[in-house]
């Protein structure tokens, strides 16, 4: 399949596989978040022909995952949406098993989580990287300038007590700082291991909090109950809070593209052209931009959002 990278090897053992297993059990309540619903019109997501379209638990990849499944449906190309899933491990394997087929990901996080020795950091190396990488059964098709990264945000008072513009400037510091981030960020390359390695960095504590630098995080941070938060460079309330991103010069976090994971077994090359197309027009100030609307003071409804953008787009009608 062109565009369609490549897969070879499965990174699934049998302890990784139990851990998923544990994930799902604890994810809403004990309920497995893969199951069909049938109390509304998601619950025709897996029909026969039809692609169903995942998203992790935060609004970006909920709205990125609505752009998705619109674009293919005004294709004529029948898909539903199963929002907030989970985490990476999570809908990694979700794709795999085939109970998705499509999840919104972003480069650099994702070669890591299936290499995390893997040494790429531009776009261009990420995305050579990528197709020998992937487990077997999973594809990525090609990313959008679109970009959101994860970020040390700190506010204005905190980087003018510490004088802070970089992460760098943490490090000696960092003893006395809380950081708040979702709770995989312990354990990730790029999360406190590599903030270690990198800056000499280790938080006086770290505060997990699971909602991708949303509005408990946000509220975390302004109210000093943590002084570091990792906020994707996409969040709105960076700008709205004239909160400080702090330079990142060893490149702790590597580019992070917005594209497509896919099953290479359910996506064809109709869908392949179809996400292509719609990943080529996405940038960050596009992002940005449906953030503000979901997350901002509008509250508007992720699937709603992105069907304006698909129309000013060309992509519906």
């Amino acid at each position: 399949m062109k565009n369609l990278f490549p897969v070879r090897r499965s990174i699934m053992t049998a302890a990784a596989a139990s851990a998923v297993a544990l994930a799902l059990s604890a994810c809403g309540g004990g309920s497995n978040p893969l199951e069909e619903d049938t109390s509304g019109p998601a619950a025709s997501s897996g029909a026969a022909g039809q692609l169903v379209v995942g998203s992790a638990n935060f609004p970006e990849s909920q709205i990125v995952g609505e752009l998705y499944a619109g674009a293919l449906n005004a294709a004529g190309i029948q898909a539903s949406t199963k929002p907030g899933i989970g985490s990476r491990e999570v809908y990694l394997k979700a794709v795999e098993e085939g109970s998705v087929d499509v999840v919104p990901d972003y480069s650099g996080n994702l070669l890591l989580a299936v290499d995390p020795e893997a040494t790429a950091a531009s776009a261009d190396e990420i995305k050579d990287a990528l197709p020998a990488a992937l487990p077997q059964g999973l594809g990525v098709l090609e990313p959008a300038p679109a970009e959101s990264k994860d970020a040390m945000v700190v506010t204005k008072a905190t980087a003018e007590k510490y004088k802070l513009t970089s992460i760098e400037d943490m490090g000696p510091v960092c003893k006395d700082l809380a950081l708040g981030a979702n709770p995989e960020f312990a354990e990730r390359e790029y999360g406190l291991k590599g903030l270690k390695e990198n800056y000499g960095c280790e938080p006086k504590s770290f505060e997990p909090i699971n909602d991708g630098g949303g509005p408990a995080t946000l509220q975390a941070l302004i109210t000093d109950k943590i002084q570091v938060a990792d906020i994707y460079t996409t969040t709105p309330s960076i700008e709205d809070n004239g909160l400080v991103v702090l330079e990142d010069p060893k490149n702790n976090f590597i580019a992070q593209q917005v594209l497509p994971l896919v099953s290479s077994d359910s996506v064809g090359q109709e869908a392949a052209d179809v996400l292509n197309e719609l990943s080529a027009a996405l940038t960050t100030e596009d992002l940005v931009d449906l953030n503000r609307q979901v997350s901002g003071d509008e509250k508007r409804n992720a699937k709603d959002a992105a069907a304006d953008w698909l129309k000013e787009k060309g992509f519906a009608e």
